[in-house]
């Protein structure tokens, strides 16, 4: 497979799904860059931030699965599992003890793949916004 698309192109592409609005939004997305090779899925999440991150980790790998962007093997589930975890991590020092509510945008081509979180994080209407990426190659 020629390497079109790098790491960066692909976080970049993660990104953009996490930040669409509406599902409408994200499946127009998700037919842009199928036409290029790339193959994506985004996924709704919310709750108290400590007790959601294994249900958000879960939705992750289910919904990456459910789309197509892996095929459910435990290397290609631990790799989404792994940058979903990632992503996480870099939002939990601003998220601990507080509500989170937002998208995850799930980006592969080839053995490139990126996870991003795009959550807004508080309590009540009083929010902060948070982006966190993870990244793995299989």
């Amino acid at each position: 497979m020629e390497e079109k698309y790098g790491s960066r192109d692909i976080a970049v592409a993660a990104v953009k799904m996490a930040m669409t609005a509406t599902r409408e939004e994200e499946k127009k997305l998700q037919a842009e860059f199928a036409k290029d090779g790339i193959a994506s899925a985004g996924v709704d999440c919310g709750g108290e931030f400590l007790s959601s991150i294994s249900k958000i980790i879960e939705r992750a790998v289910v919904c990456a699965k459910r789309e197509g962007v892996i095929r459910g093997s435990h290397i290609e589930e631990g790799a989404v599992a792994g940058a979903a975890h990632e992503a996480l991590t870099q939002i939990s020092s601003k998220a601990t003890g507080l509500n989170i509510g937002g998208k995850l945008g799930i980006a592969r081509f080839g053995d490139h793949i990126s996870v991003c979180v795009f959550f807004a994080i508080g309590l009540l209407h009083l929010n902060d916004i948070s982006i966190g990426i993870g990244h793995r190659a299989l």
